[in-house]
């Protein structure tokens, strides 16, 4: 009786199995469009989201960061306009250890918060810097700066943000930058992409020697907003005429030539799309409208047309 029982129960929990799988449960609903703000004059230009579906978005015109979820059509003000001398904000991404970093633009600071937006460091670069965007490695931050363009570096831990130095500066890169934006590390921390909008190109950058070459490109590779996944790279690009798409490549294994592979629809009419975020199986971009700056609310984040 008592074998019966078993075999009963475990052809049960097959079928139980078989059933969740050929009918998985719905997926939370995530809007397409996403209301960052309705304050004149915020321009919102740098995103992040993460594992969790957090998202986090800044304010390049009053430095206020918001923050929300992915199932949420309306975000919420995480750190107030001008705190902390943070009058505006770029790039934002979160560290390994759950800390949210803040580019600091023309205050030409690096921020540092805990998640309850407790601010826990903040580090200055030159006077006269634009600090743009950032990626990490496993001990350091590097960022773009625009205004001089060159490359920052601070250590980073657990407990501790370094002290900015200059660790790559304009002389030093070949065909000479004048508009540094975007940048990534690659998987293994060896090697950062940086986007150089002035003479639209991306440059290989290899963290040991300090060494920097252009990528080779069937295309024009050049952006505001980057993202690397793997050897695919996206890149928020200035298409011309008002255009923005997102523009997505592979890199060879050297990270040193790029094929196109394809491009999103544009944004829309006037919206200036800056940077992008995954969200699962889609592409997120911010509507900062800075061809129309400041812009009029509300401002907004939607999903990348045509191009996951």
């Amino acid at each position: 009786m008592k074998r019966l029982i078993v075999v009963v129960v475990l052809a049960s929990m097959v079928t139980s199995a078989t059933t969740a799988a050929a009918h998985p449960r719905p997926e939370p609903h995530r809007p397409s469009t996403y209301v960052v703000s309705q304050t004149p004059g915020d321009t919102p230009e740098g995103i992040e989201v993460t594992r969790d579906g957090t998202m986090y978005v800044t304010s390049v015109g009053t430095g206020a960061v918001y923050r929300g979820s992915v199932r949420s059509a309306r975000l919420q003000l995480f750190l107030p306009a001008g705190s902390d001398g943070r009058t505006q904000a770029t790039g934002v991404h979160v560290d390994r250890w759950g800390r949210v970093l803040v580019a600091g633009a023309s205050t030409r600071k690096l921020f540092r918060y805990d998640a309850r937006g407790r601010l826990l460091a903040s580090r200055s670069a030159a006077q006269g810097s634009f600090l743009n965007d950032f990626t990490f490695t496993r001990d350091a931050v590097y960022v773009t700066d625009s205004a001089h363009n060159q490359i920052w570096r601070a250590s980073i831990t657990r407990d501790g943000l370094g002290e900015l130095e200059p660790w790559i500066t304009r002389d030093r890169i070949s065909p000479t930058p004048y508009f540094l934006n975007g940048i990534v590390a690659t998987p293994d921390g060896r090697t950062l992409l940086v986007g150089e909008q002035g003479q639209d190109l991306t440059y290989r950058v290899d963290i040991a020697s300090r060494a920097v070459r252009p990528v080779e490109s069937d295309g024009t590779l050049s952006g505001d907003g980057y993202l690397l996944e793997g050897h695919r790279l996206y890149v928020v690009h200035n298409a011309g005429n008002g255009r923005y798409i997102t523009r997505m490549a592979r890199l060879d294994r050297t990270w040193s030539k790029a094929g196109i592979l394809a491009d999103s629809a544009p944004g829309d009419a006037g919206a200036t799309p800056t940077t992008i975020a995954r969200d699962r199986g889609r592409l997120l971009w911010v509507n900062s409208q800075l061809d129309r700056a400041p812009g009029t609310p509300p401002y907004t984040v939607s999903v990348v047309p045509d191009l996951n």
